[in-house]
């Protein structure tokens, strides 16, 4: 009874813990996992975000000793990641592979455009209070991906001669893309940034799960028949996809 009270009396564990580095500290995320049999450290490339992953019964202690020994390394991780640029006026973004500078216009009318402005460099014009700009250019990227999805989704998908049920636009981290069981193809609206083939290649390739649900050389064998640009593409995510969360 005395335990059990004591317990009910223990303050709920920390979300996360702060180890001192240098003159700076680091804020570590806990994530508690009853699959892990050892501590791990990894700092997320689109996000920054420090987590340590601990076993289910770990003492919190020797985590935050085992992140404080590893502080030289993290601080090596977060060296190496590119800095984060928010879509506001001023900032470049990437819209389907071209370097566009986000440019704010109060007396526009409308809401974003992509033209080209009086030197020929590309940009994305944004109307409206500046307060909006970060979230009009965002809308605007999601929209254009929706569109560019759904036409490379209809034409991969009429060559296979599968029915695809909806496509849904996330923000995932571990995946570019994915196919429900159902049918449903999910993607990240970031390829829109990436250059078209890139994004045709991701279309293309979960269109294909609908014939094949595996990634066995079968699956491959046909993608490369409807997307001759399969490896080019699977090279260009592997040396830029992970820069393309370095927008927010």
């Amino acid at each position: 009874m005395i335990l059990e009270r004591l317990r009910a009396l223990r303050a709920p564990e920390p979300a996360h813990i702060v180890v001192p580095h240098g003159a700076t500290e680091f804020t570590v995320a806990l994530r508690r996992s009853p699959k892990a049999r050892r501590y791990t450290l990894r700092v997320c490339s689109g996000s920054g975000e420090i987590v340590l992953t601990l076993p289910a019964r770990a003492d919190l202690r020797t985590a935050s000793d085992f992140a404080a020994r590893h502080t030289g390394w993290i601080a090596q991780r977060l060296a190496r990641l590119p800095e984060m640029v928010t879509l506001d006026h001023g900032a470049t973004v990437p819209f389907r592979g071209v370097p566009h500078r986000i440019e704010h216009r109060p007396g526009m009318r409308g809401t974003v455009r992509a033209e080209l402005d009086d030197a020929g460099a590309p940009v994305l014009a944004v109307a409206g209070s500046a307060e909006h700009v970060h979230r009009r250019v965002l809308d605007f990227l999601k929209r254009e991906a929706a569109k560019d999805l759904k036409a490379a989704v209809a034409r991969h998908a009429g060559t296979l001669g599968v029915a695809v049920t909806g496509i849904t636009l996330r923000d995932t981290r571990s995946r570019w893309g994915s196919c429900t069981a159902a049918g449903r193809l999910n993607f990240s609206w970031r390829l829109v940034m990436a250059p078209p083939f890139v994004l045709d290649y991701l279309a293309a390739h979960e269109s294909a799960h609908r014939r094949e649900m595996n990634h066995s050389n079968r699956f491959w064998r046909l993608l490369r028949e409807i997307c001759p640009a399969t490896d080019e593409a699977e090279s260009w995510l592997d040396r830029n996809g992970a820069g393309l969360h370095r927008y927010r």
